[in-house]
């Protein structure tokens, strides 16, 4: 049996599986992002609930990525630590429009219905640019292992 690629998946397929994906990465990143806000209301408390829910956002992201959407069969500590510190690199630059996205509805209406409202406007947004750059510069084919 061949190993599956992306370019076999139809493009259905693949906005599918990765909307579904960015959907439970999205509910992992609010929903760390509630803990933290539920257990801390002092000053920093948003600061910290976005920074925890970006982590736990990303870790989910990466690992369903990885398998599900670029087919990545990789091994190896070393080989895993430059993919993910690429897929972390990649994600600086769309962390910030969902970042940017969620404060922004948040200074502006200051509830948290607007704040969950830009950040799942600025995540949506932020995946598109994502996805591409992990195709160009995260998995590619000469960087997985034998």
């Amino acid at each position: 049996m061949t190993q599956p690629t992306p370019s076999s998946l139809t493009p259905t397929a693949l906005i599918l599986r990765y909307g579904a994906f960015a959907v439970v990465a999205t509910l992992a990143n609010l929903g760390a992002q509630r803990l933290v806000l539920a257990g801390w209301t002092g000053a920093g408390a948003l600061v910290l609930a976005i920074g925890v829910g970006t982590g736990v956002g990303l870790v989910v992201k990466y690992l369903l990525d990885k398998r599900w959407i670029f087919f990545d069969q990789s091994t190896g500590a070393a080989t895993h630590t430059k993919k993910f510190g690429l897929y972390t690199l990649m994600g600086v630059v769309t962390t910030a429009i969902f970042w940017g996205a969620e404060t922004g509805a948040w200074m502006i209406w200051q509830t948290d219905v607007a704040r969950e409202i830009g950040a799942v406007l600025g995540l949506a947004v932020g995946y598109v640019v994502k996805y591409n750059l992990d195709k160009r510069f995260v998995f590619t084919p000469y960087s997985a292992s034998p």
